[in-house]
């Protein structure tokens, strides 16, 4: 028979507490069941359906629950006979889209121990299985072809004292299936030999509802098929809004949204109000996406519409083109104020106050536009001015409240009009009315330079100068002056000569001398200036060198020679300035070199007053387009780490790994997280995890750093546990050591030196990473007992006094040897804190690990040293290892061997000394030895050939 199998509810609020967020589809089907009729004995019993059920016994039944409200159940109690296998199955579930189903079962189940007789007949579980089909018409389904979910147990069971007592023990349990290949499914349940009743069964499946985040809508999303899977969504932009970046989020498996990317912007004339986008009211407007919100017109400005991108300007009142919207409408100023002007023979000085209305800006300029010019001849003709007048410092677009204007025609009169204009001057077209103007006559001036002079008929002892009439005359000219000297005497004894005319003739000169010549015209107001200097040279010989007669041979002999003279001397010049110049500048660089070793220091980041300033000088700001997030690979302090691709321009494509400030975060905790950027960006070194950029422009503020495939060391030591040899151990060491020296040479504390913080890289490069422990100990004075401390890896000193050094960042080196030799072991165990500060103090040290060479372990206890001085240093640690991997016979005696006379005095080498404080001496390889150990002895006969005879001496090998 069918019957409905009645849920206790299908509705959100009467579900579990933990389904509500994500469950959606809740399916209420038929059971198909066989239901015997007892005839008489038990084993008597038929079949009442047997094309529909595989195996029998379960019995619809009505009962009351707990509120005397009658419901109807399954039930099966076949308890007396072994071997039971009694089915019950559901109708066909269409599957809906979805990948992971859960099934809710809700049943009752008697207590074996409750019933006398049937030990070892019956069961308290049952088994749950499930068949996927694309038909929802099958009526037999054989047995095999079902597959198991799980056998399910009951927490609570009753006994028949229960029942009387209508005491209901309710079991409630939820499983989840993967059904991904067909359009359905069907359910089955079976019974192995239990007292049960299956009181309701509720299929649902789980998804990311309906969302809007960022202005982008996300759609109601089916999770995936797997509990750790994350089905990547892109959101479409709401209504009046555009893309800024590709929105993107991941539906996760348990239908909660992660990981928000991109996002929309409201267009122009609107804003976000609850993820949508509203016009912007009457009097409000919004000029770009990129603006927060709605803003209040400005002044003298008004919008009479919804959704205004600018706020049109009051009559009278006007914006520039290059006017933010911000910006207030404003005006053209008025008139200059007080002009007055002071002449001065032909050069005026024109001065002015300020207009006694600005208009409201603050780019008030001023222009000096020439009316023209007359000859004072009494005809109010007015000619152009010429251009050749000069303003000081300009004629347009000044912001001085003074100008020169020089280079004027004497006995002239001059309008100059002085004009006043700002950004809307033009706009407004506003003319003269912001002007002020002046009339002025210039006075008696003497005449202008003359501008060329000539030389003709050149000889031994005489030439002829000629030149032409000032530009200038400034009236007429009276007389001209001319002064010459020799050059070599450079004006100490020079010569006047005067003529009325624009020529005269020079003698008395001596040959082959070159002379410099200067004139100056003179009228009623007196001289004017000399002239520009002139250079002439006289003749060697009767014949003329300039004009008619000359001698075209010897003058080509002549300039020849002078040529040559000219590119010597040149040439001695350049070479002597040269070698003073490199002498100089090797001598500045030694002393630079001398001066400035050039160690760079650390600089705390903390030391500034505004994060931002430290950030931006040592951190590259990112554009967040040139990032693409790919997966979240983990979850930081202060938000997802996430692995993407960085593309910059002019480079090629990066994978790099993201840590972002989750929303919502305080001013504390954005300082904290990019002051770790900030130290970050101070290191430079191969062993040093590189920090590429960070994101400080826009939401969410991110540190972007390059990607490391294999995650922290001590992860990956656990998961390949075994699996490197001695030598490859010691390379990892090495790395550590090699950036935690470069960190102490900066004077770099890292206070956290641990493997978990170690990144390991694609090629096993370890690098040191995490340095945000320094931020933790400052702000938390009382920290040093707390579990914030590393005390396993923390120095006795610095977790007592808190004496943070280089000598504690060794200390917690020897911790991290510990840890890559044992790969990944937890150091001192089980052991709380307070057990292991005790044992240190009482001097215990961790052990040698399994296979450890004693060289190794030798170096972690000088690690463990109490007194901070009798520590090694990380350069002697560096060299140290160094040795090791030159020497790989040291490393093959581990704690279970001891030392013997014959290893002592095999008669292999010379003892090499590989450990720092106390000294353990190893015999030293031969170069066939060490060559064999690496796979190369095929080059023994060569470098012998070559004279390398030892080890050492293999150190002077370069590579030709």
């Amino acid at each position: 028979m069918n019957a409905a199998l009645r849920l206790f509810s299908s509705t959100l609020e009467d579900a579990p507490q933990y389904l509500k967020p994500v469950w959606v589809r809740i399916y209420v089907f038929t059971f198909f069941s066989c239901i015997y009729e007892a005839i008489g004995d038990i084993s008597k019993y038929r079949n009442a359906n047997l094309n529909v059920c595989l195996h029998f016994q379960w019995e619809e039944v009505s009962i009351m629950d707990e509120k005397n409200i009658p419901i109807r159940t399954y039930q099966v109690c076949n308890v007396l006979e072994p071997s039971q296998n009694n089915w019950l199955r559901t109708d066909w579930i269409p599957r809906s889209g979805a990948q992971r189903v859960y099934v809710e079962v809700k049943f009752t189940l008697r207590d074996c121990n409750s019933l006398p007789g049937v030990t070892g007949t019956c069961k308290e579980t049952f088994n749950l299985y499930y068949h996927e089909s694309n038909d929802d018409r099958e009526s037999y389904i054989k047995e095999s072809s079902f597959i198991k979910v799980d056998t399910v147990a009951a927490d609570e069971s009753f006994t028949q004292v229960d029942v009387g007592d209508r005491i209901m023990k309710l079991n409630t349990e939820v499983r989840d299936v993967k059904v991904t290949t067909r359009k359905g499914f069907y359910l089955a349940f079976q019974d192995v030999g239990a007292c049960i009743a299956l009181v309701s069964v509720r299929v649902f499946y789980k998804t990311c509802p309906l969302t809007i985040r960022n202005l982008a809508t996300f759609p109601d999303t089916v999770t995936g098929a797997d509990t750790s899977s994350l089905v990547e969504v892109r959101g479409s932009c709401v209504n009046q809004s555009e893309e800024r970046e590709e929105p993107k989020m991941y539906c996760g498996a348990d239908g909660e949204w992660l990981v928000p990317i991109g996002g929309c912007l409201c267009n122009p004339g609107y804003e976000d109000k609850g993820g949508a986008c509203k016009a912007c009211t009457a009097g409000f407007y919004k000029a770009k996406s990129s603006d927060v919100g709605c803003s209040k017109c400005p002044p003298h400005s008004h919008s009479l519409r919804d959704g205004a991108t600018v706020c049109d300007c009051h009559s009278g009142y006007y914006r520039a083109d290059t006017d933010p919207p911000a910006m207030a409408c404003t005006q053209p100023p008025s008139a200059p104020q007080q002009l007055i002007s002071v002449v001065n023979k032909t050069s005026v000085v024109l001065e002015w106050s300020p207009p006694r209305r600005l208009g409201g800006r603050s780019d008030t300029s001023y222009k000096y536009p020439r009316l023209g010019s007359d000859s004072g001849s009494g005809s109010q003709l007015c000619l152009p001015c010429g251009s050749d007048v000069v303003f000081s410092p300009g004629q347009t677009d000044l912001k001085a409240t003074r100008v020169v204007v020089s280079e004027l025609r004497a006995h002239t009169h001059y309008t100059f009009i002085v004009q006043a204009g700002n950004g809307v001057s033009q706009i407004s077209g506003a003319g003269t009315a912001q002007s002020v103007s002046v009339t002025v006559t210039t006075n008696q001036a003497a005449p202008s330079p003359v501008s060329s002079i000539q030389a003709t008929d050149v000889t031994r002892h005489s030439l002829s100068l000629s030149w032409q009439q000032p530009d200038r005359p400034n009236g007429v000219i009276l007389e001209y002056e001319v002064k010459f000297y020799e050059k070599d005497q450079r004006e100490r004894s020079y010569r006047i000569m005067r003529t009325f005319s624009r020529s005269v003739d020079v003698t008395g000169l001596n040959p082959l001398t070159v002379y410099v010549f200067h004139v100056r015209a003179r009228t009623a107001a007196g001289y004017g200036e000399f002239s520009a200097s002139f250079e002439f040279s006289t003749n060697s010989d009767p014949f003329p060198l300039i004009g008619e007669g000359v001698n075209s041979a010897f003058l080509l002999l002549s300039v020849s020679g002078v040529g040559i003279l000219l590119l010597i001397s040149a040439a001695v010049f350049i070479i002597s300035r040269r070698r003073s110049k490199y002498s100089k500048t090797k001598q500045d660089s030694e002393e630079e070199k001398h001066l400035n070793p050039g160690v760079k220091i650390y600089v705390d980041p903390f030391t500034y007053e505004d994060p931002d300033q430290a950030i931006h000088e040592f951190a590259k700001e990112i554009d967040v387009s040139s990032i693409h997030i790919e997966r979240v690979i983990g979850m930081g302090e202060f938000g997802e780490v996430c692995s993407g691709r960085l593309r910059l321009q002019g480079k090629r494509e990066i994978y790099v790994a993201i840590k972002s400030l989750k929303a919502g975060y305080s001013d504390k905790q954005r300082r904290d997280f990019l002051s770790e950027a900030s130290i970050m960006g101070q290191f430079d070194h191969p062993n040093i995890i590189r920090l590429e950029g960070v994101v400080t422009r826009c939401k969410p503020l991110m540190i972007i750093t390059e990607y490391m495939e294999n995650g922290s060391l001590d992860a990956f030591l656990r998961k390949h546990d075994g699996q490197f040899t001695v030598i490859q151990l010691v390379g990892m060491l090495r790395g550590i050591a090699s950036g935690m020296k470069y960190l102490s040479d900066m004077s770099y504390v890292h206070r956290d030196l641990a493997a978990r913080n170690i990144l390991v890289n694609s090629n096993l490069v370890c690098k040191v990473s995490d340095f945000g422990l320094s931020r933790v100990l400052e702000d938390d004075p009382e920290a040093a007992y707390t579990t914030r401390i590393p005390i396993r890896w923390t120095a006795p000193e610095a977790i007592a006094y808190r004496k943070f050094t280089t000598a504690s960042d060794v200390w917690s080196y020897g911790i991290v040897m510990w840890e890559v030799v044992s790969y990944g072991e937890r150091p001192y165990w089980d052991m709380n804190n307070q057990d292991v500060i005790k044992a240190i103090e009482e001097g215990y040290r961790l052990p040698a690990p399994m296979d450890c060479p004693v060289v190794l372990h030798q170096l972690m206890l000088d690690c463990w040293e109490r007194e901070r001085a009798e520590r090694p240093t990380f350069s002697q640690i560096l060299n140290m290892l160094d040795k090791l991997i030159r020497n790989p016979g040291t490393l093959r005696r581990t704690g279970g061997e001891r030392p013997t006379a014959t290893m002592l005095e095999s008669g292999v080498g010379s003892e090499v000394c590989v450990s720092v404080v106390p000294e353990v001496c190893m015999p030293e390889w031969s170069v066939c030895e060490w060559l064999q150990s690496i796979g190369l002895e095929r080059y023994r006969d060569t470098l012998a050939a070559a004279g390398y005879t030892s080890l050492d001496s293999l150190l002077a090998l370069t590579h030709q």
